[in-house]
């Protein structure tokens, strides 16, 4: 019983990390009048975070590679979302790229690019990059985000793990004596 509880305690003590979810354009959501470019510039993306596109009926969300990326084409679309609001998991590290299968808007900035990072915050190397002879304005990969994480933030989760096993050795203690 008293091993059980002491379970318990440590379970509820250790710290639950959650991913963080990106509004992809942030209040303008997925539409054709968001600078993505600028929109990821101030993100920083990791393994664990989500991506939540909401689109009205006029759109809709293809993953696509980085050459359909670059040439606007959705005819080998990795997949394939719409219903006016997709959540997208980002499970791996590396770039990700998405663009509007809708007729023209693409063309006319309808894209977004994103590296995602371990899920520890660091950058994968590289970013995403045209194809030579790709003209720079079809390009709207962002320079590597800055680390997520910090010793700071080792630090609490580290005191928040000792505090557990704390909890759980005087519980184990109070049972047993």
């Amino acid at each position: 019983m008293a091993m059980r509880i002491a379970l318990l305690i440590l379970a509820l003590a250790t710290p639950v990390v959650y991913g963080a979810q990106h509004v992809v354009g942030g209040n303008q959501g997925w539409s054709q009048t968001t600078d993505y470019a600028t929109w990821t510039a101030a993100q920083t993306f990791a393994v664990g975070d989500t991506l939540l596109f909401t689109y009205d009926s006029t759109h809709q969300v293809d993953e696509v590679n980085q050459a359909d990326y670059n040439s606007c084409s959705s005819s080998n679309a990795i997949k394939n979302y719409n219903g006016g609001s997709t959540t997208i998991t980002l499970t791996t590290a590396g770039p990700m790229y998405f663009i509007c299968p809708t007729s023209g808007h693409c063309a006319q900035g309808m894209k977004l690019s994103i590296t995602v990072g371990a899920a520890n915050g660091t950058t994968p190397s590289g970013s995403p990059t045209a194809p030579t002879g790709t003209p720079p304005s079809t390009v709207t990969a962002s320079p590597p985000p800055p680390p997520k994480s910090g010793v700071a933030s080792i630090s609490c989760n580290m005191n928040n793990l000792m505090f557990g096993f704390l909890l759980v050795f005087v519980t184990m203690f109070a049972y047993m004596g």
